[in-house]
């Protein structure tokens, strides 16, 4: 049985890297077209977001294409930075500015419980969809903590871990829990009982 071939709708590297790990001798990920603009991401939810990205990328090639959105959603702060994670410190923010956001909007608090949600959406040539997710619990620390990773991922503690940031694990350990690792699983499992 020949394996499942997507185009990947993601340009960021890091997210990349990451899926394909997880997909490894599952799925065959074929990088995003260069000449694909960058798709607007307004549709206000995760699952919207990447329903636009998957579309466009399939409409733009003619393949199915595999799109993820991800959200931090903190629990003192009413669930933000959520659908605007990427750019909770404006939208050119760097990485290390939202991180530093965040440690000074959680200073002193003391309930830093938090999750990780990513949704992953498949858009197939003939309109058809396919949608899953992942969801990690953790909190955030109160500093930043490791080396490895992008993202939050230095200040996000997984509540099924053993104290370590996603930052101080490797990306297999990462991968077995992280709410990315969980979605593209679910995704895997999806595809073979179509």
């Amino acid at each position: 049985m020949s394996l499942p071939t997507l185009v990947s709708a993601s340009a960021n590297p890091h997210k990349v890297s990451e899926i394909a790990a997880i997909l490894d001798g599952l799925v065959v990920l074929v990088p995003r077209p260069a000449d694909v603009p960058d798709v607007v991401e307004d549709a206000g939810t995760l699952e919207g977001n990447a329903r636009l990205k998957a579309a466009a990328i399939c409409a733009a090639t003619g393949h199915s294409s595999v799109s993820d959105d991800t959200g931090l959603f903190v629990d003192a702060l009413d669930g933000e930075p959520g659908v605007e994670t990427a750019y909770y410190a404006g939208p050119h923010a760097t990485y290390a500015e939202n991180r530093a956001k965040m440690l000074a909007a959680m200073a002193g608090v003391v309930d830093r419980r938090c999750r990780f949600r990513t949704v992953v959406m498949v858009v197939r040539p003939d309109g058809s969809e396919l949608s899953v997710e992942g969801v990690c619990e953790g909190t955030i620390a109160t500093e930043e903590r490791g080396e490895r990773g992008f993202g939050f991922d230095p200040l996000f503690i997984p509540l099924d871990g053993d104290g370590r940031t996603f930052s101080q694990m490797s990306e297999a350990e990462k991968n077995t829990m992280s709410h990315r690792g969980r979605a593209f699983t679910a995704l895997v499992a999806a595809l073979r009982g179509e």
